[in-house]
């Protein structure tokens, strides 16, 4: 419990960013999910822009600074990554 009107504040401060960041996090779980089930559909149009909106959700989250900029570069690696070997699968049978 706070005991200051300055730690008063600072709670309902951390509430706010707490909420907010919150939105962000599963604004970005969500378009990686879509993402992924996209790739997997088999629809290789789909999924590029999938891939596209959670490249962009995962970048704009580490601009804002709810994700660290190294872990977001990682995600985005990781999901691109992902995208062109299930892309190039099709072809290769």
């Amino acid at each position: 419990m706070a005991n200051t009107k300055s730690a008063e504040k600072r709670n309902r401060q951390a509430q706010k960013r707490n909420a907010r960041n919150s939105a962000v996090k599963s604004t970005v779980k969500n378009a990686i999910k879509t993402a992924r089930a996209a790739m997997t559909s088999g629809d290789p149009v789909k999924a590029k822009t999938a891939v596209a909106a959670a490249t962009s959700a995962l970048a704009k989250a580490a601009t804002k600074g709810v994700l660290h900029a190294k872990n977001a570069s990682r995600r985005i690696g990781r999901l691109t990554a992902e995208a062109t070997k299930k892309a190039a699968a099709p072809a290769a049978k």
